[in-house]
C-alpha cells in the first residue's frame, strides 16, 4: 500500500463528499442530517486551511480518507487546543490510513503549538474508538444523549491526545 498524505484543496472537495454523504445518511457518526454539497465542502476546505489543517489520503489516484484539524472552540484559552475529525471510505477501511493520516495531522498540529488534541465519536462506533486509541487518544468521559438521529438518541464520547 502506497498511500500518499497531502494537504486538502477545493479540488478534493466532491472525492470528500462522495466518502463523507453515506455517514451522513446511513448513520449516527455524523450528526448532520443532509449531506453536505460539493461547494459546501469546498467552504468548509477553505474555512479550516486558514487556521488549521486538512489533510487527505490517496491511494491510486483517488482520494480514500481524510482528516481534519479545528477550532476546539473560539475562546482566547481554547487556542491552543484543538478539535479532529477522519472519516475513511470503507473500502480503504482497516488498511492503514486513518493511523497514516494521524501520523501526519498530530506532529503538524504539535509544529503550531497546539497542546491537546479532542476527538468526539458517537457511540457505538468500536472503529473509530480503537483508531484514535491506537494513535494516543485517551478517553475522557461521555455525553449521554446529546445528539438525536435516525429516531433515538445517540451518546457522543470524548477521547483526548497531549501533543
Amino acid at each position: 500500500m502506497a498511500i500518499e498524505i497531502r494537504s486538502a484543496t477545493t479540488g478534493d472537495a466532491g472525492a470528500i463528499q462522495r466518502i463523507y454523504a453515506p455517514f451522513v445518511l446511513a448513520t449516527a457518526i455524523s450528526f448532520e442530517d443532509q449531506p453536505p454539497s460539493i461547494d459546501e465542502i469546498a467552504g468548509r476546505i477553505v474555512s479550516i486551511l486558514k487556521t488549521h489543517l486538512w489533510l487527505v489520503a490517496v491511494d491510486g489516484g483517488e482520494v480514500c480518507g481524510y482528516v481534519y484539524a479545528s477550532a476546539h472552540r473560539e475562546r482566547a484559552a481554547y487556542r491552543y487546543s484543538a478539535d479532529t475529525t477522519v472519516y475513511i471510505s470503507p473500502e480503504a477501511q482497516r488498511r492503514g490510513v486513518g493511523h497514516a493520516l494521524y501520523a501526519e495531522l498530530l506532529p503538524r498540529l504539535k509544529q503550531r503549538n497546539i497542546h491537546m488534541a479532542f476527538a468526539g465519536i458517537a457511540l457505538p462506533n468500536p472503529g473509530s474508538v480503537a483508531l484514535h486509541e491506537s494513535v494516543g487518544f485517551t478517553p475522557v468521559g461521555i455525553y449521554s444523549e446529546v445528539g438525536f438521529k435516525l429516531g433515538r438518541w445517540h451518546d457522543v464520547g470524548w477521547w483526548q491526545r497531549m501533543l
